[in-house]
């Protein structure tokens, strides 16, 4: 009963207050850039979660115009391993290289570089699928990091 309450006030509240995600539509026409051109190669994953979040501002047309060159990989390490050779800890970490260019010769090359630490599963399946949402999320925190970049150029 007091989970229910504090919900319906929390909602009641956050409603209320004039939150407003960051990286809505309604908040991409106050951004001063728009995307003409983007090419991807590399890691597939990475490259769609990128495409996914950087699509908004392809439509629209802005003063600044940036063509994008996007080259992403994924790398699995093994931090740490027991007694009897078995990898315990793992680390993933992916890189996203990005030529900035603007049709008035203006050309910029930026890296962003996110990696993630945890535990190793034994049920190889959950492992798998572990990692395909920390590649996920990772990818999602360049393109923000990508997209805060274009905006301040």
């Amino acid at each position: 009963m007091q989970k229910k309450v504090f919900t319906y006030l929390l909602l009641l509240f956050l409603s209320s207050c004039g939150y407003e995600a960051i990286y809505s539509k309604k908040n991409n026409i106050n951004n001063n850039f728009s995307i003409n051109e983007l090419n991807f190669s590399g890691d597939r994953d990475i490259n769609l979660k990128i495409k996914q979040k950087v699509n908004n501002y392809t439509l629209i047309e802005k003063d600044k115009d940036f063509i994008l060159n996007v080259y992403s990989s994924s790398e699995k390490k093994i931090v740490a391993k027991d007694t009897s050779g078995d990898s315990t800890i793992f680390k993933i970490i992916i890189i996203v290289d990005t030529e900035i260019r603007m049709k008035d010769g203006y050309k910029n090359n930026m890296q962003i570089v996110e990696n993630f630490t945890y535990n190793n599963n034994l049920d190889k399946f959950d492992l798998k699928k572990y990692e395909r949402e920390i590649k996920r999320n990772l990818a999602e925190t360049a393109a923000n990091k990508l997209i805060s970049k274009l905006s301040s150029i």
